[in-house]
């Protein structure tokens, strides 16, 4: 008997899938979250920066102890976030940071195979001219109060490598973008970094160096990519808990080294960076105080002391604290944007931070991403000009000394750079020795590749 099979019609299909397949896991998830906070970071870097330290914790101080000048404080940061956003706005009309950042970065360095071996020379070097310095007495308390710098040569000497600190950060976190140093071992230089820090707060007893290079390292991280913004937060948050500690350490520091310290201020006052800036408010501004003028900048910039021995140091936290009814012997300042605010007023804070914000932009997107010396000049803004707790106007002087300082590691990278084409016309293999795949064209033809040439 032969059985006939019928095909019945099955009826419209659904298909079933299964939605863990297409639902984008948890990590990518996390990691396009990671990219675009990324990318709006390195579009407003200046306005982060100048954000964050007031969002963190100034703000937070002032709310909670209800200082009554709050709506001052939120006028500075306004008029500074006002030039910043608005400049990095327009900016971005004329092009936005990669968006490819790390892919990018990689290619941006591969015309420097010894990056990492200079990373390491300059780090090392910045180590222990710090270290060298502040046990010479270098930005030591004694030396503050006294107002006079050695003329010891070994002193000069160290002075000339002020600023690599940040030098060797950029230069490490550019071999790690590049491909050519691990996280871990990128951690490990930068553990190193502010070790150093904290010894030479041990020898000198001033603490505002130490937490301006943590703020620093932690905030230029976010932006280029190496740390998390909640590694920023959590930085905050140790720094708030472990002050007292590291307050009363410091004062029996400086009472060993026969320095009076007052007991009426505590380490809650010290900490109270609301209260610090608006001592400028009732202030009539803005304030001439006789402070560095273009010339200065230029003499005390670009001309090494080692050179110019004979110039006075300069003293505008001396002149501020006697202008407030202070001694020659201590140092007051506003912040940064208090400063800005007392010898410039509120057209200064505007167009102080207007013009980093661009220049900052032209550092970040001009020819695509940036090379190893933009990333380093990226890294001294952020470390001089626009540090919250800079001495303006000394910030910009020490921007325009660490920037003459950079220019042998700028060079020595320039030497040590691969030439794209050989003399054969063919393209260089990158350091790894792989080809790829139309990564350089040979001249002549459009569209080619460039690369970040700084």
């Amino acid at each position: 008997m032969v059985w006939s099979r019928v095909v019945t019609d099955p009826g419209p299909q659904i298909d079933v899938t299964d939605p863990r397949a297409v639902r984008p896991s948890r990590g990518a998830r996390s990691r396009r979250q990671r990219e675009l906070v990324g990318g709006l970071l390195r579009c407003y870097p200046v306005s982060f920066l100048v954000l964050a330290p007031y969002a963190l914790l100034i703000f937070p101080m002032a709310v909670f102890y209800d200082n009554p000048q709050t709506g001052f404080i939120v006028l500075l940061v306004g008029l500074a976030l006002l030039g910043s956003v608005s400049v990095e706005t327009l900016g971005l009309l004329f092009g936005r940071p990669d968006p490819q950042w790390r892919q990018g970065m990689r290619q941006a360095t591969a015309r420097y195979p010894y990056i990492y071996p200079v990373a390491r020379l300059v780090t090392l070097t910045s180590i222990a001219a710090d270290l060298l310095g502040a046990y010479l007495g270098r930005g030591s308390i004694i030396a503050q109060i006294s107002g006079e710098l050695s003329d010891a040569p070994m002193v000069a000497l160290t002075k000339l490598f002020s600023g690599w600190g940040a030098l060797g950060f950029a230069l490490l976190v550019a071999s790690h973008l590049g491909g050519r140093l691990s996280r871990g071992k990128l951690y490990g230089w930068l553990a190193a970094l502010v070790t150093t820090q904290a010894v030479v707060t041990m020898l000198t007893a001033l603490t505002a160096p130490l937490v301006a290079f943590l703020f620093f390292v932690v905030a230029a991280g976010v932006v280029c990519g190496v740390f998390r913004l909640r590694y920023l937060l959590l930085g905050t948050v140790l720094m708030v808990l472990l002050w007292p500690a590291i307050f009363e350490y410091r004062n029996e520091i400086r009472q060993d080294q026969g320095i009076e310290v007052s007991d009426a201020v505590t380490a809650t006052d010290r900490i109270r960076l609301d209260r610090q800036l608006t001592l400028v408010a009732g202030i009539e501004v803005p304030v001439d105080l006789g402070q560095p003028g273009l010339v200065d900048h230029l003499r005390y910039g670009l001309v090494p002391r080692i050179v110019d021995p004979d110039r006075p140091p300069l003293s505008t936290g001396q002149q501020i604290n006697q202008f407030l009814g202070g001694g020659p012997t201590s140092a007051s300042n506003f912040l940064l944007l208090g400063n800005i605010w007392f010898f410039d007023g509120p057209v200064g804070v505007l167009g102080v931070h207007a013009f980093w914000a661009g220049f900052v932009a032209l550092l970040l997107r001009w020819r695509a991403r940036p090379g190893p010396a933009r990333l380093s000049l990226f890294c001294l803004v952020c470390s001089d000009v626009l540090l919250w707790s800079g001495t303006y106007p000394e910030s910009t002087i020490a921007f325009l000394q660490h920037v003459v300082s950079a220019m042998t590691v700028f060079f020595l990278l320039w030497l040590t750079r691969r030439i794209p084409l050989g003399t054969t016309g063919r393209p260089a293999l990158p350091a790894d020795g792989r080809t790829r795949t139309g990564a350089l064209r040979g001249p002549g033809r459009r569209g080619a590749h460039r690369e970040g040439d700084a």
